[in-house]
């Protein structure tokens, strides 16, 4: 605990303070209660993209056959060109939103290649934009639970060490000056008997 002067301008300061914390403790409560709403949504829609992935697999399953012929299927065949992600704000944080994602297809012979070809292109575009969807979620996640954790420990700060810290001050002082109070009118009592006497 720091060293305070015992004084009615440390008095005022500390006051201050206090009314201060009390202001901004319940603004910082509600931040993490946002944040924690915020975390549990973004969870959920986590889970139900990876549940709608696992559906696409299960439809795939009866495709893996084909995707075993050589040459068809090459690496190369489907590229991500890039991720659009614009910005949002979910209490003062930024955060990235996932805004779709472009693909390139390389050309290839019609002829030559199986009918199926399409759709299953198409299919892996559904796959691959369901991971890259997850994988902004994540970092949506992993940014709203570093501001929770900051948000966290400033509530605590001001809950458990600040506010309480304050007031033993604030008592601590108003004793003081209390006693000094007494003290003085204790001491003008004297005084003014001492007069009394002397005349």
């Amino acid at each position: 605990m720091a060293k305070i002067k015992l004084t009615k301008n440390e008095l005022k300061k500390q006051k201050d303070a206090l009314k201060m914390y009390r202001r901004y403790l319940p603004t910082l409560m509600l931040k993490k209660q946002q944040l924690q709403a915020e975390i549990r949504t973004i969870e959920v829609r986590i889970r139900e993209l990876m549940e709608e992935k696992s559906r696409v697999d299960e439809s795939f399953k009866s495709w893996i056959a084909v995707f075993g012929e050589t040459g068809v299927f090459t690496a190369d065949l489907l590229r991500i060109t890039g991720i659009r992600t614009g910005l949002g704000n979910i209490a003062g944080v930024a955060i990235p939103v996932f805004e779709g994602a472009g693909f390139e297809i390389s050309p290839y012979d019609m002829v030559l290649k199986p009918l199926w070809l399409d759709t299953a292109l198409d299919r892996m575009r559904q796959v691959l934009l369901l991971d890259l969807e997850a994988t902004v979620l994540e970092e949506q996640r992993r940014r709203l639970d570093h501001e929770l954790r900051v948000t966290t420990q400033r509530v605590n700060l001001f809950e458990k060490i600040k506010i309480p810290e304050t007031r033993g001050n604030i008592k601590k002082i108003q004793v003081y000056l209390g006693d000094q109070q007494t003290s003085a009118v204790v001491r003008g009592k004297i005084a003014k008997r001492g007069m009394e006497r002397a005349q």
